[in-house]
């Protein structure tokens, strides 16, 4: 029970530690991929090929001043950060990142917890995020952040509800709420994957997914266009930041969740070996939604509103009975 309790607060440090390192390497990457497709400078002068901006950009966000807005509520702004990104790096908790291996004698299972409603767990605790934004904005006192708080509440839950019943369908079709289990259902090469045989169910995820990011063209919660930053607006420093590693936390957890639901997850394709195979699918997704925060403008509230309630849902709704009375007959 000792070696259990260890083992898992090592994996929960290791994640944390990792993927907060990740998040600030993906600002580099990002910003190398957007001046490509824009045809910008880009970071180049801190250190060789800019790498080093991952650096400078860490101390002015440990060293610029924290300030607090007068008649905020001074202990809701401060907390609302911190369950964004809690949320983020919580809901990592039953994704299998890779197989199993074996290390010093040992079977190392890099999954912090396989719990067998792992999907829900996934899903629950991503929707508590939205209370990071609407709790930021509502506290700081600033009519700009309340309007980025309401934003949030519409965007996030609206998307949820498409999220949730995407996944429906391959639920049906693996009869259990288990990540291993899903992973496992693939096992049996390129043709066993959920994309074949759900190819709405993967594009409505896929979709819903990117909305619930906060990432252009869908960052209607904190609009880079617009001369202030949404529910952000008041916020500096470090507590700014926890806002921004939540986000690139979810990006790729959402790129590790895609690939394990609907590509195969880390089962081995071809003579690539699991591991490699689906940090190579996290690496395309990760590359694709930079790619779109590129290639696309901004749209409306109403424009986002009228895709998820009269395109998304009705298709997520269609695909569920599709897809039950089809495994009815089946069987």
């Amino acid at each position: 029970m000792t070696l259990y309790v260890i083992e898992t607060l090592i994996k929960i440090l290791l994640v944390v530690l990792v993927f907060s390192a990740l998040a600030g390497f993906a600002t580099y990457v990002e910003r190398r991929i957007l001046a490509k497709f824009q045809r910008r400078i880009g970071p180049n002068l801190v250190g060789p090929f800019g790498v080093l901006q991952i650096l400078a950009d860490g101390i002015k966000l440990f060293t610029k001043e924290d300030i607090v807005p007068s008649g905020a509520n001074e202990i809701i702004f401060r907390i609302a950060p911190v369950i964004t990104a809690a949320t983020a790096f919580i809901a990592m908790a039953p994704i299998p990142f890779f197989p199993e291996f074996e290390a010093f004698g040992m079977v190392i299972r890099p999954i912090i917890s396989d719990i067998n409603v792992g999907i829900l767990f996934v899903l629950g605790v991503g929707a508590a995020g939205i209370y990071g934004p609407l709790l930021a904005g509502i506290s700081a006192n600033s009519k700009y952040s309340i309007l980025g708080a309401a934003r949030a509440a519409v965007q996030l839950l609206s998307f949820e509800v498409v999220s949730g019943l995407s996944l429906l369908a391959p639920i049906i079709l693996v009869g259990s709420l288990s990540l291993i289990d899903i992973n496992n259902y693939q096992s049996g090469g390129i043709a066993s994957w959920l994309i074949f045989s759900q190819p709405i169910a993967f594009l409505l995820f896929l979709f819903a997914g990117y909305a619930e990011l906060n990432r252009t063209p869908f960052d209607l919660l904190e609009h880079e266009a617009e001369v202030v930053a949404g529910f952000a607006t008041e916020y500096s420093g470090m507590r700014w930041g926890m806002f921004f590693i939540g986000e690139y936390a979810s990006m790729i957890s959402l790129s590790f969740l895609v690939s394990i639901l609907f590509l195969g997850g880390f089962n081995p394709l071809g003579f690539i070996p699991g591991g490699i195979a689906i940090v190579l699918k996290v690496m395309f997704f990760i590359f694709l939604f930079m790619w779109a925060r590129a290639a696309y403008p901004h749209v409306r509230p109403d424009q986002l509103m009228g895709l998820c309630w009269r395109v998304l849902f009705p298709l997520a709704l269609l695909n569920v009975l599709v897809t039950g009375f089809v495994n009815l007959g089946g069987n």
